[in-house]
């Protein structure tokens, strides 16, 4: 081997060294850098003609496929949960823990002890005054929550906005580092650095949306979201969010674009196509997903609760009870006081075995037919009494069948009849609920608390039905609130020393049980209170406690999760220090060594121009 081809090598010895030394300082300098991957420069042997030598390789990037589509995964998990967890333990605060200041049962608790209070003082003002304020406070409680909920909602849709706006910024950085890794042309350094940026961005989109990642050949990736639909492809798709404006309980999503009362989340593809992300359920995980079903399912069913509590709360004031008069075989009853929503109940046994009918009035026949089982296994059935009793009568022995006869003897009377045989169908008890009518009607019921317009309160069902959204309307009777005489007084001039009307009311607080509805997030999906008023307010507090402890639970599983895949992460892509030190001894070593060669190669090269 000639000096020449050996000082050839002892030059490429060191330019390798030194780019090896550049790397590993960049390493080193990028050590506590979020989402840098630890690089390295591969040295070749070859066999030349006389001699070997060493030939730069390639610049290599640390990369795991498979981890890293794990940790993508988990990154939209968690960042769902952690969201979740943070909304549920707000709500949880907001409806209160049993027994603190301020919390619904505290409350109510109040409300009940003043109404028990004025059944022993009826003629004192400073008591009955205290039993209207604790109505009052009661009535604004829930008003204030309703507002608190939907305001959580409203919040949610600026949230959805923001992240919409954050997810399209990121699309089109991809889209660009994309463009950018399909040029093959673009030098070893460059391509890493924007490796490391591409996978940043797709970490960052994971948070919002559950990702699956298709790494191609020439570094590019094409993303789809883990239902299929695609949102990366050569060109992004472009997320909308279009604002539902100010939000109230009334505001709900529907699939139909024109009764839809939310934001709509849409995708538009490059191709044209737009998809309804909430409607199609395209989206199943991270903080999008989280913020939708907040939106539309988690709160609406907590104002669904609320809406519960005083809509019960209502009844048990205003609710006169009347039981049918017994007729032979059977029962019948006035259903002439019923009003729009009101209902009546009756009971039968079918071989010893007990079922429970409740009949409503419902006006509004777009809601019908109405016929389900309630949370206390009632049979629960709506019918419309614009033909009158006899149609009432009809209807029922159709819906119900046979061992039991159903007719209409005269005027609003309806009779409910066994079938005559003994000990196989009997009629047990037929009760009519009707709310009550005027302040000082001779009933010692009183609708004390009341809708807009100091509207009575009759759970009807028209429209969007008078119990969405009541919990923010709900207040107190306006005359009760100038005259509170009238929480005594059941008929002009009564005796404000006739304690009827307080026990009465106080009565039905304890012994008037209610079953919640299907809710506006169905059946399978909503929490169905049932039993008295109390009852429905600690039922709804150890829900909302229930599920925030159990979110949180889940935040900290998804996050020690993700840390765990983090740290392994951190193990393979990370800078170990230490490492890098050693190796810079190496390339200190092999750069010296190739330093030595050339300068003997030079002293020879002296020699010999001086013979």
């Amino acid at each position: 081997m000639g000096l020449g081809v050996t000082l050839s090598n002892s030059l490429a010895g060191m330019k390798i060294g030194q780019n090896a030394l550049d790397v590993l300082s960049h390493n080193v300098s990028n050590s506590g850098t979020p989402g840098y991957h630890r690089r390295s420069l591969s040295v070749i042997d070859s066999l030349g003609a006389n001699s070997t030598y060493a030939r730069e390789g390639a610049l290599t990037r640390t990369f795991n496929q498979s981890l890293q589509q794990h940790y993508t995964r988990a990154v939209s998990d968690a960042s769902s949960a952690e969201l979740r967890a943070d909304y549920l333990d707000r709500l949880q605060t907001l409806i209160g823990t049993p027994g603190s200041t301020g919390s619904l049962d505290t409350v109510y608790n109040a409300f009940q002890t003043s109404l028990t209070t004025l059944s022993t003082s009826p003629d004192d003002f400073a008591t009955r005054a205290d039993a209207v304020q604790k109505a009052q406070v009661l009535a604004g409680t829930l008003n204030e929550m309703t507002s608190e909920v939907q305001s959580l909602r409203q919040e949610i849709e600026s949230k959805i906005s923001t992240s919409v706006d954050d997810v399209n910024s990121k699309l089109q950085a991809l889209e660009k580092i994309n463009a950018r890794l399909s040029d093959q042309g673009i030098d070893d350094n460059s391509r890493a650095t924007l490796l490391d940026q591409r996978d940043r961005l797709i970490n960052t989109l994971s948070e919002q949306m559950d990702i699956r990642v298709t790494y191609r050949n020439d570094d590019t990736v094409a993303l789809l979201t883990s239902s299929g639909v695609g949102i990366l492809d050569g060109k992004a798709s472009v997320f909308s969010f279009e604002s539902g404006g100010t939000l109230s309980a009334s505001s709900q999503f529907n699939p139909d674009k024109d009764k839809n009362g939310v934001g709509r989340l849409t995708l538009l593809t490059p191709a044209g196509l737009t998809i309804d992300l909430v409607k199609q359920n395209v989206l199943t995980s991270g903080e999008l997903a989280s913020l939708v079903e907040l939106r539309d399912k988690t709160f609406v069913q907590a104002q669904d609760q609320l809406d519960e509590i005083a809509g019960s709360l209502a009844k048990a004031m205003s609710t006169e009870t009347k039981t049918a008069a017994d007729v032979t075989g059977g029962k019948q009853a006035d259903l002439g006081t019923l009003r729009n929503g009101n209902d009546f109940t009756f009971t039968y046994t079918v071989g010893g075995v007990e079922k429970k009918i409740r009949v409503i009035r419902v006006d509004d026949t777009s809601k019908l037919p109405l016929d389900y089982e309630d949370a206390n296994a009632t049979r629960v059935i709506g019918l419309d009494f614009s033909g009158g009793i006899g149609s009432v009568a009809s209807s029922l022995q159709n819906a119900i069948g046979g061992g039991i006869v159903f007719s209409n003897p005269s005027g609003n009377t309806l009779r409910i009849l066994d079938d005559g045989a003994a000990n196989t169908t009997d009629i047990t008890a037929f009760e009519t609920h009707a709310t009550v009518t005027g302040s000082q009607s001779g009933s010692t019921a009183l609708s004390l608390f009341v809708d807009i317009n100091n509207s009575d309160y009759t759970d009807y069902l028209d429209g969007s039905g008078q119990r969405r959204g009541f919990a923010g309307r709900i207040s107190v009777n306006s005359d009760v609130v100038s005259n509170n005489k009238l929480v005594v007084q059941y008929q002009v001039d009564g005796s404000l020393g006739d304690a009827s009307r307080a026990l009465k009311l106080s009565n039905n607080l304890e012994t008037m049980r209610f079953s919640g509805g299907l809710g506006s997030t169905g059946v399978s999906a909503a929490f169905r209170l049932s039993g008295t008023v109390s009852d429905f307010i600690s039922q709804t507090i150890n829900y909302q406690g229930n599920a925030a402890e159990a979110a949180i639970a889940d935040s900290e599983t998804q996050s020690m999760t993700l840390d765990a895949l983090g740290q392994r992460l951190e193990s393979e892509y990370g800078v170990d220090v230490d490492e890098e030190m050693a190796r810079l001894m190496e390339l200190q070593n092999a750069y010296a060594a190739n330093a030595r060669v050339m300068q003997v190669v030079q002293q020879l090269m002296d020699s010999l121009l001086q013979i």
